[in-house]
């Protein structure tokens, strides 16, 4: 790589766009405990700090299949495995255990560096691990008894939530809890599975050995969608990393993460690369876009009366004429889910006084509680800011504890622009709520 200083301007003009574009996203990033090997892996981890520092909200899953391996080898246990998936008994378990622990405490001392000619330096990173993954036993199957193997059974998505909103690295490591305090040994990549599906992330990264992805010709594939990612693993042998990790791509897309990245992390750099330029370097699998996010048009006017009317008729929203919809589509953001539009928000601008008002915020009651509301009200914020507003205002009667749940404050109507107050309906009695922007 060239290190003319016009090539490093160039390169960094170049990721500006991507900088903006992740800032205040989720990514979550799955990567083996082979990796901790890997020369590499100190810079690896120094790039997800990187990642932290601009703004990225990083949950980073670490597998620990080869330090287990080692210990088992060590204490001169049996390596049992049944369909690819590892037989954990009580020695095995305590081997589990260790090498969960070493991998974490690696992992957090690599981003804990901050050594003056270290990427770290100046820059501290929190780290926060915990009991988010919450397991079950595997059970028998085929005759076999899993024993403390596990599956995942739910994520406590709300408590990474907070670590991410409080500016921390997550570090989940293969182990589940049960409500019991059983421990359970988890594969680390179903774990990455579930917590990225559970945050609704933009992003799910597998750091793999090797390229997974490539055609006849033994070129990487740069991109697929689901039909295309199907169609290769089916090609696949059933437990060849390539075939489990499409598999979990797809099921990625279909439990509503937006991109998955198959990525080498032997390639120095590939976080960067993948995310920063235009190209990237490992393969994206993608949705088939039968749901999509996007600025309303003129034709989707119909769409967003059928949305909206039922609301109006209960009084939780303010009826809104066609004409007036027409006049104000512009503001309009919709979801539109194979042609029919399942939610809707407007965004109002007041440029003087620099806020904006947040309107006819409706979910369709069919696809409520998926974080679809999470997703609409995190797009307007953005654009919102876009614009160079500070702060964001709604009227409600019906909705308060969800907006404050989001950081919505309670407000009075002398803080609305004057010529909102003017326009503010008495009959209605709606409460105001403000949230300043620009706190992720």
């Amino acid at each position: 790589m060239s290190h003319r200083p016009a090539d490093f301007v160039h390169w960094f003009r170049q990721g500006a766009p991507y900088i903006n574009a992740h800032r205040g996203r989720t990514f979550v990033i799955s990567v083996g405990g082979e990796a901790t090997g890997d020369v590499g892996f100190a810079g690896l981890i120094h790039d997800v700090a990187l990642l932290n520092s601009l703004g990225v909200r990083v949950v980073l899953v670490a597998g620990a299949r080869a330090q287990i391996e080692q210990r088992l080898q060590q204490r001169g246990l049996a390596i049992r495995y049944h369909q690819g998936l590892r037989v954990t008994d009580d020695d095995a378990l305590d081997c589990v255990k260790e090498a969960a622990g070493s991998v974490r405490v690696e992992i957090e001392a690599l981003l804990s560096m901050g050594l003056a000619n270290s990427p770290m330096a100046g820059f501290r990173v929190q780290v926060a691990s915990g009991n988010f993954v919450i397991a079950r036993p595997v059970g028998v199957r085929d005759g076999i008894d899993f024993l403390h193997t596990g599956e995942v059974r739910r994520v406590d998505s709300s408590a990474i939530r907070q670590r991410l909103d409080d500016g921390c690295v997550v570090l989940v490591t293969p182990l589940g809890y049960s409500p019991t305090g059983e421990v359970f040994n988890l594969v680390a990549e179903d774990a990455a599975l579930a917590v990225a599906g559970a945050l609704q992330a933009d992003k799910l990264l597998y750091l793999a050995d090797g390229n997974l992805c490539e055609d006849d010709d033994g070129e990487l594939i740069r991109e697929m969608d689901l039909p295309q990612a199907t169609a290769l693993a089916e090609k696949l042998a059933p437990e060849s990393d390539a075939r489990r990790l499409l598999d979990s791509a797809v099921q990625a897309c279909s439990r509503g993460v937006q991109r998955v990245h198959l990525l080498n992390r032997a390639l120095d750099g590939c976080l960067l690369q993948e995310l920063f330029t235009r190209d990237g370097v490992g393969t994206l699998v993608s949705g088939d876009r039968f749901e999509s996010l996007r600025r309303a048009t003129v034709d989707d006017i119909g769409g967003i009366l059928e949305l909206i009317e039922p609301l109006e008729r209960d009084g939780v929203l303010v009826r809104r004429s066609r004409e007036q919809l027409e006049t104000a589509v512009g503001e309009f953001t919709v979801v539109e889910r194979d042609g029919t539009i399942i939610a809707s928000a407007a965004l109002s601008p007041h440029p003087d006084h620099r806020v904006g008002e947040l309107a006819c915020f409706a979910i369709h009651p069919e696809y409520r509680g998926c974080h679809r509301g999470d997703t609409l009200l995190r797009h307007v914020e953005r654009e919102a800011e876009r614009l160079g507003l500070t702060r964001l205002f709604v009227l409600t009667t019906r909705t308060a504890h969800w907006f404050q749940e989001r950081g919505f404050e309670p407000g009075k109507l002398d803080d609305l622009p004057t010529e909102r107050r003017q326009l503010y309906n008495l009959k209605r009695n709606s409460r105001v709520f403000i949230k300043a922007l620009g706190k992720h």
